[in-house]
């Protein structure tokens, strides 16, 4: 039997004579009946909306979306029960031993962060940690830039690289005349997704040329020329991705003068800064140059990969200006982007950078270690070369040992993938990317064994 509500009898001697409180206390006693015999009353009367029935719901229409064609990878190796099985579709840095990674001066910086007991855990800024924002400028731009000393650029901190593009995508779909952004091809998958909800119209330009599987230099530049004046492009720094094939220092001065020559705005997706050569300084060049002239241009930065805080989410988009004016009213405006899009930035991965970067101890260290992880991904695509011609794989590989950076395009097409898919458990993305990042001396016969019985089997 379900139990009555009771309702506390009033006070006797609730008269004119009774006290103050003894009013009050019976005003709320006759209060609480009422509004529990409405409460008894309305729930009677409640009913299911005609689109909250069992079996239905308002979002029935919706179909399921497909798998991100990287992140998918993973998935996919996941579910997979072999034993040999190999994941080289994402990119991210794992050991000899196959393991993720995290750097020493990592977890050096995070202990005196927590062993500081003034540290506090406040919101930051919409612009994010200024020690950090400053910290980045110097790192990409050089210390002793004079865009750095003019105070021509603007720097804030955003959710990683992927973030940092999408807010300078947006600015410059409120702010720039131009709403067109040209893009390798092929590119990072992300990027057409990135530009295109930030309200930017993606184009091409060409890049990568599969006969060759290098640069297509010619067709690159004529493309660019073809280009409307004041169109956006989009540059990868260093390490090209999915590619690994970049431009000489001598194709970047080309780049830069026709660019220049057109007004065109040159976007710089900086995420392997230092991870590609090995050196901090070396991959940063081509940014430099196009900054060295007193140009503009955008700049976007990720910590994922050469300080291994992939989870983290550390990044920071410059933007560099033509004066300190400008570049003050252009932050202004950055922070109408960010505050509702996710409000301010998180504090704990910029505090480790600043920590690393600040401090010249810390700062060597970390040179070393990236340079470790750099030439370790060398090595592995020189074992990979090798144990291919030492097997007669049909067909010239010297490209392996030409790109450079975390990735490989092998020019293996999506039937010999779906191939050493399905016959030695190997996961790649479907254009034939590889992160070499992910192979081991272990692994790397086995990989070789797969691509050459790909190559023979399947033409």
């Amino acid at each position: 039997m379900r139990s009555q509500t009771k309702i506390p009898v009033p006070l006797s001697g609730a008269s004119n004579g009774s006290s103050p409180t003894d009013r009050r206390l019976n005003t709320l006693i006759r209060h609480i009946g009422d509004t529990s015999v409405e409460s008894q009353n309305s729930s009677s009367n409640i009913s299911m909306s005609p689109t909250a029935s069992y079996g239905d719901s308002v979002f029935a229409h919706i179909v399921q979306a497909p798998e991100d064609p990287i992140l998918g990878v993973t998935v996919a190796y996941n579910k997979d029960p072999s034993p040999i099985k190999l994941n080289l579709g994402v990119g991210a840095y794992r050991t000899e031993e196959g393991k993720p990674l995290v750097l020493n001066v990592v977890r050096k910086a995070e202990q005196i962060l927590v062993n500081d007991r003034s540290r506090v855990k406040e919101y930051l800024p919409i612009t994010g940690l200024g020690e950090f924002n400053k910290l980045s400028a110097k790192l990409i731009f050089g210390a002793e830039s004079p865009a750095i000393r003019e105070n021509r650029i603007t720097t804030v901190q955003c959710l990683s690289g992927t973030g940092s593009l999408r807010v300078g995508g947006e600015f410059l779909a409120r702010h720039y005349h131009q709403r067109t952004i040209y893009i390798p091809q092929p590119t990072w998958g992300n990027h057409i997704k990135v530009f295109q909800l930030a309200g930017l119209s993606v184009k091409y330009y060409r890049y990568y040329d599969p006969k060759t599987r290098g640069l297509d230099f010619q067709g690159m530049l004529e493309d660019l020329s073809s280009a409307p004046s004041g169109a956006i492009v989009l540059l990868h720094a260093c390490a090209h991705n999915p590619t690994g094939v970049d431009p000489t220092l001598e194709q970047w001065e080309q780049i830069r003068k026709l660019m220049r020559s057109k007004a065109l705005l040159p976007f710089f997706d900086s995420a392997y800064q230092g991870f590609a050569s090995g050196s901090l300084d070396g991959d940063a060049q081509p940014i430099r140059m196009f900054v060295s002239d007193g140009g503009e241009c955008f700049a976007a930065q990720s910590y994922a990969k050469n300080m291994g805080l992939y989870g983290e989410r550390v990044g920071a988009l410059s933007i560099v200006c033509k004066s300190s004016d400008v570049a003050s009213r252009v932050e202004s405006q950055l922070k109408l982007v960010i505050r509702p899009m996710y409000s301010n930035p998180p504090v704990h991965g910029p505090s480790i950078v600043a920590t690393v970067l600040k401090d010249r101890d810390l700062y060597n260290e970390w040179t070393l270690e990236l340079k470790a992880m750099a030439d370790r991904i060398i090595s592995m695509r020189q074992q990979l070369f090798d144990a291919l011609r030492a097997r007669g794989t049909p067909g010239d590989w010297s490209h392996i040992i030409k790109q450079i950076g975390m990735f490989t395009f092998t020019g293996l097409n999506k039937e010999q993938v779906a191939f050493m898919t399905r016959e030695y458990h190997i996961y790649m993305t479907s254009d034939g990317r590889i992160s070499m990042a992910g192979l081991s001396s272990r692994t790397v016969p086995h990989l070789a064994d797969a691509i050459n019985a790909a190559v023979t089997r399947m033409g």
